[in-house]
């Protein structure tokens, strides 16, 4: 995929057609974006900030939470020792080509911040959404909101104030520029667009679709956003909430999981909102429901899509959703980060430390094994993978007998380390099982015989083994043995 910069947003008014995409999509993604606890995934190419784990096999205990639901720390940072980054540049915004895969960067932002005049706000909720129109598969990548993470141009700070200084300090393309650049060169993956929702109008947009049906599965009381309503008690079983209620449910973090259990429920509201727009019931009355969906929530909804690129968009999340089991979601657990203690604003506070090892493994099963961060593409492939010292199984499986045993005596020249070779059933395209993170060694096959990486799990898939005797098998095709990469 082409490098694409970031636009230089204006916050102008939706369109109809606009509209149709992002309340499709919003509903989808913001729901979720109310909070942050989904996954990332694990490219050991891509440099993240944050405390490298010493194994990928480190334990984890359920953390304790105060009375706001914050995890307490178990450590300290400096946020004083922070690296400066430029800010993002000035450029258009991309044109889709209709084949490309698309990541959108939902940012639930809360306008009472403004309201209140305190300045620029702060995003309460991000979530990277991603769409391959090929596959016609999607994935969903929720962020927590107090990562700890590099901020381009600020040094390390809480991920959810990215927005809040792109805004303050007016930097070209303001919260939703910088909140994109930040996400991008956290996670390793490019952010070609983004779509910015307020609470009010994700209400009004539950309201105006009816309502959604979710199976609440704890006791849980609802603090609404907002005067003039009750806290609101649940109890476990199939519920009907109205628009104050599901952002209340999608919000909430007081139970024994903390975030972690917020993040189940975001997903539950995702769904809960696809079964009912996506209905085919409901959908030509949703569709006519353009114009008031306009007049009524385009204050607060901002997007740099444009109206095509929505609309087809628009239409191929409609068919994703149709495919079982076409979108993946996932959630960052405890194990994946670590709870350390700061300073900020003269209070103390409470961030999460990624585990970057961790992390990636889970981005790259939602994105296909193709993000691979602009500050390691130069790196070497073949010193990384030697340096993995993985141990390689080689399964033929093309139509050339000797294949196998070229190919590992090509790597074993190369320095890379080949256990075992045998022959295996005719396969066309070739796969590469990681038994541990040896990404690398990965990412240098695919490298080394011309293969797609963003065809994903078709080609890459993890099945993490601490008892496996060997890192990384490749099953060897057609596809590889048509390279001519082999001598």
């Amino acid at each position: 995929m082409p490098k694409i910069s970031f636009p230089k947003f204006n916050f102008k008014r939706p369109t109809v057609g606009g509209i149709i995409f992002w309340v499709i999509a919003l509903g989808l993604g913001v729901a979720t974006m109310i909070a942050a606890r989904n996954f990332a995934t694990c490219w050991t190419i891509t440099k993240l900030p944050g405390e490298a784990p010493s194994s990928c096999n480190v334990a984890s205990n359920l953390p304790q939470f105060n009375a706001k639901g914050t995890p307490i720390p178990t450590q300290s940072v400096d946020p004083a020792a922070t690296p400066q980054v430029a800010a993002p540049a000035d450029v258009a915004a991309p044109t889709w080509d209709g084949g490309s895969r698309v990541n959108v960067l939902f940012i639930g932002v809360d306008a009472r911040d403004w309201e209140a005049n305190v300045g620029a706000p702060r995003s309460d909720s991000m979530i990277l959404f991603t769409i391959d129109p090929v596959t016609k598969t999607a994935g969903m990548l929720s962020i927590p909101r107090d990562m700890w993470v590099n901020i381009p141009g600020s040094g390390y700070g809480r991920i959810n104030t990215a927005y809040s200084i792109g805004e303050g300090s007016k930097l070209p393309g303001g919260g939703p520029g910088l909140a994109m650049e930040t996400v991008e060169q956290f996670l390793g993956v490019p952010v070609h667009y983004y779509a910015q929702v307020d609470f009010n109008t994700f209400i009004e947009m539950i309201d105006t679709i009816g309502g959604i049906d979710v199976v609440v599965k704890e006791r849980l009381i609802l603090d609404p956003v907002g005067t003039g309503k009750d806290k609101s008690v649940l109890t476990p079983g199939e519920r009907h909430l109205v628009g104050w209620k599901a952002l209340a449910y999608a919000r909430t973090r007081k139970t024994q999981g903390g975030d972690v259990d917020r993040a189940g429920r975001q997903q539950d509201v995702i769904f809960a909102i696809m079964q009912k727009v996506f209905s085919p019931d409901y959908f030509p009355t949703f569709v006519k429901q353009a114009p008031e969906l306009y007049a009524r929530m385009s204050v607060g909804i901002h997007t740099n899509l444009g109206f095509e690129d929505g609309l087809r968009l628009a239409v191929l999340l409609r068919d994703v959703q149709s495919k079982e089991n076409s979108i993946k979601t996932g959630v960052i657990n405890y194990d994946m980060v670590s709870f350390a203690g700061t300073t900020l604003n003269g209070q103390d506070a409470s961030v999460f430390k990624p585990k970057p090892d961790q992390i990636r493994i889970l981005r790259d099963d939602i994105f296909g094994g193709g993000a691979v961060s602009p500050l390691a593409a130069g790196a070497d492939p073949v010193q990384s993978a030697k340096q993995e010292a993985a141990r390689i199984r080689l399964t033929n499986g093309s139509a050339a007998p000797d294949f196998g045993q070229r190919t590992a005596t090509y790597l074993q020249g190369l320095g890379l380390n080949v256990t075992e070779l045998a022959g295996g059933n005719a396969t066309d395209r070739t796969v590469i099982i990681l038994y541990s993170s040896k990404l690398y060694t990965a990412r240098f096959i695919l490298f080394l015989f011309g293969l797609n990486g963003n065809s994903g799990t078709s080609q890459i898939k993890f099945d993490p083994n601490s008892a496996s005797p060997v890192d990384v098998e490749i099953i060897l095709g057609n596809d590889a043995l048509n390279a001519n990469r082999i001598p």
